[in-house]
């Protein structure tokens, strides 16, 4: 079969695409062939030896994949079913740039109908960081407000569409140019990321999260409420950072952290429940895309990581 991969950690150019044998069936799998690839920084952190985990050998690259049921020994999926997975190509797993991949059955997902394949499955990585951030890591509930810095992103449109769904009051940091896009998606009040939110948001906030890596942690402590907290999923602008320690702890706020290699079954499968609502309704599928080959992985990798994907989401196929 046709795949790409990589045996030593490096630039975009270790990796090689060709043929390597087709993978077997094992207990409690399903064998997808794959339609259709995501590509995320993730994989160049894998790709690179940033991220440390697992690694099958010789390592297939990628993680979220959209593909059909060719065989399966689990009575959920059947041949000729069309599914999707966000959880492969790492702890181990073989990656998805492959024409066929087999998945454990617990982090494959069915594919409402009617949903554009190629949109969900470049929506599937920040919509479900979004989900599991709002739902376990803030456990945000409605009526709370929640800023979410450099909305406009990948995870930041997601972030605003599913809290605005789950009644959080939503505030946002972007560009002028995307305060219409926002407003449609659900942000209640847009800000000029250009103007510093310690006097623009003039609020009390609940939640914040940047997903942007230009604020200082700092500033967004200083916005919360009392028992407030910071979400970081990107590392604050200010490395290494201070913030005023006693107003921290007497205030009663917190910090927390996440990335979503590190979200356990049960989380991934939550957050895909509530994806697979939101993609049958049309939502969360609003990406640019760039469709490409498997054969530029490495164009891809490159891409992401010198910034010349100019904000749209790459697609690989076979």
């Amino acid at each position: 079969m046709l795949a790409s991969w990589f045996e030593s950690f490096g630039s975009p150019d270790v990796i090689t695409t060709g043929e390597i044998p087709a993978p077997q069936l094992v207990p409690n799998s399903v064998l997808v062939q794959v339609e259709a690839v995501a590509v995320d920084h993730v994989d160049t952190f894998v790709r690179n030896g940033r991220f440390k985990t697992a690694l099958a050998s010789p390592h297939i690259v990628g993680r979220d994949l959209v593909g059909t049921v060719v065989a399966s020994n689990v009575a959920a999926f059947t041949p000729g079913q069309a599914v999707w997975s966000n959880a492969m190509g790492y702890d181990g797993r073989m990656g998805a740039t492959a024409e066929y991949v087999v998945v454990p059955a617990p982090l494959l997902f069915p594919v409402p109908e009617g949903v554009d394949h190629h949109q969900l499955v470049v929506a599937v990585h920040s919509a479900a960081t979004a989900s599991i951030v709002l739902r376990d890591v803030m456990a945000a509930g409605p009526n709370n407000t929640l800023l979410i810095e450099g909305a406009a992103g990948h995870v930041g449109t997601k972030l605003v569409s599913l809290a605005h769904h789950m009644g959080l009051r939503v505030l946002t940091t972007s560009a002028p140019r995307d305060f219409s896009k926002l407003t449609q998606l659900g942000s209640d009040r847009c800000f000029d990321y250009h103007d510093p939110i310690t006097t623009s948001v003039d609020e009390p906030v609940q939640h914040a999260i940047d997903t942007s890596g230009r604020i200082a942690l700092n500033a967004n402590l200083t916005v919360l409420t009392q028992g407030g907290e910071v979400t970081l999923i990107t590392a604050p602008a200010d490395r290494p950072f201070t913030f005023d320690g006693p107003a921290f702890y007497m205030a009663l706020k917190h910090i927390n952290g996440f990335v979503i290699s590190h979200a356990t079954t049960v989380q991934l499968q939550r957050a895909a429940e509530q994806l697979n609502h939101q993609f049958a309704d049309g939502q969360l599928l609003d990406d640019t895309l760039l469709i490409k080959s498997f054969k530029d992985a490495p164009w891809a990798h490159d891409a992401l990581e010198s910034g010349t994907d100019h904000g749209h989401r790459i697609v690989l196929t076979p």
